[in-house]
């Protein structure tokens, strides 16, 4: 017998006469408040941006974020409808724009893949996430029950970085993007 089995078959044994413990038959409680209205509030209260658009309505948004600006870092799963600006390296680019994997309402979060460029998502100042409509849910759990296979690392951006770890004073845009703006599409994609 191997090491790994004879810990578990002492794990197994000391467990055999323990009580089970109980779980809820569901940890989140129903939302009263719709999802898209409550992500919008979360992302707000957060001190993120959050725009509900159409497909027009978001090109709109990029390009006026885009004003001036010389280029930016896109996420590898941005569509070429939205690469209005020429591409810039991570650390020379003043916008990244990335698309997200899911949107989670009772926090205002976005779920972004490693896989999608995780510099496009940390290094430009202001970060633009897309996410579709159909893909904001109440909850954590929801959403990850609903993805078909997890990437090798997920982010979690509920807002702009902040960070007091020196003096307690509040600092935006530390350890990433010191502005978080995020459009929720709507219709199909």
């Amino acid at each position: 017998m191997d090491a790994k089995s004879r810990i578990l078959s002492r794990i197994r044994h000391a467990l055999k006469d323990k009580p089970k413990a109980l779980l809820p038959e569901h940890p989140h409680p129903a939302f009263s408040q719709d999802a898209m209205e409550l992500f919008l509030k979360r992302l707000t209260e957060n001190g993120a941006e959050g725009h509900l658009v159409d497909k027009e309505g978001a090109r709109k948004l990029l390009a006026d974020l885009a004003q001036g600006l010389p280029g930016a870092a896109y996420g590898k799963g941005i569509p070429d409808a939205f690469r209005l600006l020429p591409e810039l390296p991570p650390e020379e680019a003043p916008l990244g724009v990335s698309w997200a994997l899911f949107a989670v309402a009772e926090t205002g979060t976005v779920a972004l893949s490693s896989e999608d460029g995780r510099r496009t998502q940390l290094l430009p100042p202001v970060h633009l996430v897309l996410v579709e409509e159909k893909r904001v849910y109440p909850s954590l759990l929801e959403a990850l029950l609903d993805l078909k296979s997890l990437p090798s690392a997920l982010g979690l951006h509920s807002g702009p970085s902040k960070s007091a770890d020196i003096g307690q004073v509040m600092v935006k845009g530390v350890h990433g993007p010191g502005r978080l703006v995020v459009a929720v599409l709507q219709g199909t994609w």
